[in-house]
């Protein structure tokens, strides 16, 4: 049943509990929003019949309330969360704080997008002293009850408390050394009573106070801690890296204990319905037996495989699958992942418990899967008829085609596999070998490929497995924090590479003999579980199989086409590879940068008089008529369009005092009048200074030069028998039709003399970038004069912002931090300004000239939520670097999708929790 969602019965206070459980729920699946993910699926579970614990949400809402009131618990909640407790304790028969008959439970973390392992969780609150006697009697097992205790006081003070997790492991080991255990599972209970006397010990010494007895203390601060890791170092940059808004709060859910640490006809485990690596239609997961969920996810012990077959393909000879330990408990398990998957149409990472031989049902989410894995399970559940094709399109995220357009391990390349362990998270990395986070994070800062080597990750460590190429650790299995963010983050990921030594200390890995120190380089292969000694030679992707098929459904509904920004053969070739449907953006002045042209060109610059210019111009002549004969070559009639000269000239002549005497001798000039030219050209601000069409206007001869190469090139290849060739020349930074009338004239007479000279004529195109907002306001008036407009949003938002993007780093990334931007508007575009310019410029310019064509050039052309807008507003092409290409297509195809049939917004949701 659902209950009203906003006031509580019979009260002013507003509905801030949830609950779950009994056959029925106040909440669906559809209330992620107010309930979180988990509270939402806990609900929606409990209301088809599965075996879910009963339970509680505490809304969303109540995160924001906590903070408006300075990190208290709103008035009125307590209050319910009693009321509901007690409804908890019926459905179970115990009661919250009774001696007699205890009830314990969790209380987990749940946002309404998936964050795995970025917030807090508390398991067996309500234990005590006298508490824990009532378990021990309840259960038969004094063992059992004094391991949940001491579990309870070690995470609790972890996570409230927020004391160090070693001192407790500390403890643990040296009490296990001495008196010669192995195993955690080889203490009796005395021993852990013994060790939960240390264990509040060290929590009054390190916290001031003794370990809090009172069970509503202990739920109160559990409750509160969950609250507080919304706004953790870790949880905030999770959100910063996967687009996250930070206003959204988490909801907690308080959920009646079930035990997987009862003994040996107990387990827990996470499974997820398809291999969440390749997107094999599998079950695919581990469990431990007689161990608390957290064990499985944390890596502390390395669980074992759910079926038979998983086993047998491991090679494990000595530790039985679920499928072998406990058949009964595994029939039912299946029929459930299959009943679950199919009620949500898609893969589920599920978490469950056997207390007893009796399944529990934690959880089920979305699963978290690599882009290769989502890609598989799209395709196939579209053959499959679960989804349609346009589903199958909005369930990539586009942005995670970045894991399937980097390289791989050469196959023909020689391999020094020194170790294996799980393949973790696909892909190949290689880098120097660093042992913390924070190292990893700083060395990566300074342009360094790293590995980040551990003996388990924690998620305090998810800035620097982000700023790592790949992740090695020791310890954990498939589904440990390190190969669940990693598959996340699109990182290659070898877990559980058991042989390895680590000595974080002492800053080395052992392997065998081998000794290998902080620095040295490795290479992991997170699809074969591979590490290899050095660095290995990479072979690039290739868009084929799956992937080539979801891409092609992109293409046959998308209706924004995608070009790419790029200006050498080895960039047109590889855009082109990607999909590229013409070139959007080709920055000839990076063509000048080459050894071999850049001294003709500092001739130019050098020259004083215009006869002197074109002398030096006439050198560079055959070198840009060849670039240009090379990209209309290999686009075969695609769209090319070329940009003229933009940035400023003092930017290609030496500064330092060696650099100028080398050119002084190679052009046969005096040091000093180099110099003396050098500062004549220094600009106090060259963002706004002499560039683009000031230079073309200030120095024809170049635009004559650029245009000549240009049209000698196209007729070149026209009349070598390929695709009749139409260039798109590009005039930057106007800000004036006045401007563009002057430099248009020059490029038109520069062609009448081409074509008079070669006798032959082609078509070509006159436009200009729309990159200052003069330009945008004015673009009625520039229409008239261009043929298209494509848009500069890079400077765009500088010049609107006021702001130099080479200087705007530490600026943006406080405004962010502190809420004045929700992202930085270089890295997506600011919709509501720059965009407003784009908008206005694009409706301006159609007014004139119906025919006009619009474009965007800026690094804007591979942001996904960028491309939704410039869809909105009816561009006709974006272009971005090669890479985003792909990026950029699968955007468009969603773009269009969701703003051709409303009906699809929830599926496009979807996308974000997976």
């Amino acid at each position: 049943m659902t209950h009203d969602i906003g006031q509580a019965a019979n009260s002013n206070v507003p509905k801030w509990v949830y609950s779950f459980g009994g056959g029925s729920a106040d909440g669906s699946a559809d209330d992620r929003n107010l309930l979180g993910g988990k509270g939402a699926n806990l609900a929606e579970m409990a209301s088809i019949g599965l075996p879910v614990p009963p339970g509680f949400t505490i809304t969303t809402e109540v995160c924001g309330a906590f903070y408006d009131m300075g990190k208290r618990l709103p008035d009125g909640l307590k209050e319910q969360v009693k009321a509901t407790l007690d409804e908890v304790g019926r459905i179970v028969g115990a009661e919250y704080g009774s001696v007699e008959k205890p009830l314990l439970v969790s209380v987990r973390s749940g946002a309404r997008v998936s964050m795995p392992g970025m917030m807090d969780t508390v398991l067996n609150l309500g234990l005590n002293d006298e508490t824990v006697e009532g378990l021990a009697k309840r259960s038969g097992d004094r063992r059992f009850a004094y391991d949940s205790y001491r579990r309870f006081i070690q995470m609790y003070a972890s996570v409230v408390l927020e004391m160090e997790h070693d001192l407790f492991e500390d403890i643990l080991e040296s009490y296990k050394n001495l008196n010669g255990f192995a195993r955690d599972t080889e203490l009796a209970a005395d021993d852990w009573a013994e060790i939960i006397s240390q264990y509040k010990e060290v929590v009054t010494e390190h916290h001031g106070a003794p370990f809090p007895t009172d069970v509503y203390e202990q739920l109160w601060g559990a409750i509160s801690a969950v609250f507080l890791s919304w706004h953790s170092r870790r949880a905030a940059t999770y959100r910063m890296l996967h687009d996250i808004d930070h206003s959204w709060g988490t909801a907690v859910n308080v959920q009646a204990m079930v035990f997987g640490n009862m003994g040996e006809n107990s387990a827990t485990g996470v499974a997820f319905t398809r291999n969440p690596s390749t997107g094999e239609n599998e079950l695919y997961g581990e469990f431990l037996i007689n161990a608390q969920g957290e064990d499985v996810v944390a890596g502390i012990r390395t669980p074992q495989p759910l079926t038979l077959e998983a086993r047998l393909s491991s090679g494990d000879e000595e530790l039985p699958s679920l499928e072998e330990a406990m058949p009964k408990a595994f029939e039912e398990f299946k029929e459930i992942v299959t009943r679950l998957e199919t009620h949500y149409r898609d893969c589920q990472d599920i978490e469950f418990t056997i207390e007893d031989g009796k399944l529990w049902m934690l959880q089920t989410r979305s699963g978290k899967r690599t882009s290769g894995a989502a890609i598989k399970m799209a395709v196939d559940m579209v053959a499959e008829g679960l989804i349609n094709r346009d589903e199958a399109i909005l369930r990539i995220e586009p942005q995670s085609l970045d894991q399937l357009l980097h390289p791989t391990i050469d196959p023909a390349a020689p391999r020094e596999v020194i170790t294996r362990g799980l393949p973790a998270s696909p892909g190949a990395a290689a880098g120097m070998i660093v042992f913390d986070a924070d190292e990893a994070e700083k060395q990566a800062g300074l342009g360094k490929s790293v590995l980040l080597v551990r003996i388990e990750t924690s998620p305090e460590d998810i800035h620097g497995m982000h700023a790592a190429k790949g992740i090695l650790t020791a310890r954990g299995g498939m589904t440990s924090h390190a190969a669940v963010v990693a598959r996340g983050m699109g990182r290659p990921c070898v877990s559980g590479a058991g042989a390895m030594r680590i000595d974080a200390a002492a800053k080395t890995l052992r392997i065998g003999g081998l000794t290998l120190n902080e620095g040295d380089l490795l290479t992991i292969d997170g699809s074969t579980g591979e590490v290899l000694k050095g660095e290995q030679p990479m072979r690039q992707a290739e868009m084929t199989g799956d992937f080539g098929t979801l891409m092609q459904w992109a293409d046959d509904v998308r209706r924004l086409r995608v070009r790419a920004n790029a200006e050498t053969g080895r960039e047109t070739e590889l855009a082109l590879k990607f999909g590229a449907e013409g070139i959007g953006l080709c920055r000839t002045e990076h063509m000048f940068f080459e050894t071999s042209r850049i001294t003709a060109m500092r001739e130019m610059i050098l020259a004083r008089d215009e006869e002197g210019r074109r002398a030096a111009l006439s050198k560079l002549l055959p070198m840009q008529r060849s670039d240009f004969v090379e990209l209309f070559t290999l686009m075969e009639g695609l769209p090319v369009t070329i940009r003229l000269l933009d940035p400023p000239l003092h930017e290609f002549l030496p500064h330092d005092k060696e650099e100028i005497e080398a050119l002084a001798a190679l052009v046969e000039m005096d040091a000093e009048d180099i110099s003396q030219r050098v500062e004549e050209l220094k600009e106090f601000n060259p963002m706004l200074g002499h560039r683009g069409c000031r230079l073309a206007i200030s120095y024809p001869e170049i635009t004559e030069m650029q245009t000549r190469a240009i049209f000698e090139a196209a007729l070149e290849v026209s009349a070598a028998g390929g695709e009749a060739v139409r260039p798109e020349i590009m005039v930057p930074l106007i800000a004036t039709g006045a401007e563009l009338d002057h430099v248009k004239a020059v490029i038109d007479k520069t062609a009448e003399e081409v074509f008079s000279e070669r006798g032959s004529q082609l078509d070509y195109d006159v436009g200009t970038m729309i990159e200052l907002p003069r330009a945008a306001l004015q673009a009625g008036d520039i229409a008239e004069r261009a043929a298209f407009f494509s848009f500069g949003t890079n400077d765009l938002t500088q010049t609107t912002f006021g702001i130099s993007r080479d200087d705007a780093s530490p600026i943006l990334n406080k405004y962010v931090s502190v809420g004045i931007l929700r992202v930085d508007p270089f890295a997506s575009l600011d919709q509501s300004g720059v965009g407003k310019l784009v908008e206005m410029a694009a409706q301006s310019g159609r007014e004139v000239k119906e025919t006009l064509k619009l474009g965007i050039c800026g690094e804007h052309g591979g942001d996904p939520n960028s491309i939704d807008f410039f869809e909105r507003v009816g561009l006709d092409y974006v272009s971005c670097s090669p890479f985003r290409v792909p990026v950029a297509r699968l955007a468009a195809a969603q773009a269009f999708i969701k703003h051709s049939d409303t009906n699809n917004a929830a599926d496009a949701d979807f996308v974000r929790d997976v």
